[in-house]
């Protein structure tokens, strides 16, 4: 197995982990349970389902896919990814550095996975 693809699963899975821990950390501030559930629909839901899913079907598809259909996807899910990352960043309020510490690791972790996956041939 090539190793461009294991450093690509591993950093999918880097990436939902540190989601989900800026996550947890969102909930432990105080009130921060109470604004998000005033937020959640059945819509954000369903979309926040698909964004913790396919990093996770994305580190298993990076270890069996054909390296071009590999690298594609790689590359467009990591640049939707990187900008899912700085869009919420931008527009959340100012954060203290525990948040922006969690963003700049999503944002490290999707454009790596564009850099290898782009660099995948020469790599190889």
């Amino acid at each position: 197995m090539e190793e461009w693809k294991i450093k690509v699963a591993v950093l999918w899975l880097v990436w939902i982990v540190s989601f989900v821990i800026h996550m947890m950390f969102l909930l432990f501030e105080p009130g921060g349970i109470e604004q998000i559930s005033m937020q959640l629909t059945p819509e954000l839901m369903l979309f926040a389902a698909i964004l913790m899913l396919v990093p996770l079907v994305m580190a298993f598809l990076s270890l069996t896919l054909k390296d071009s259909i590999n690298r594609l996807a790689n590359v467009v899910l990591g640049i939707v990814y990187t900008g899912i990352c700085l869009f919420d960043w931008i527009g959340s309020p100012v954060q203290p550095a525990l948040h922006i510490l969690m963003y700049i690791s999503h944002i490290v972790a999707s454009a790596l996975i564009v850099w290898y996956a782009w660099n995948s041939k020469k790599l190889a």
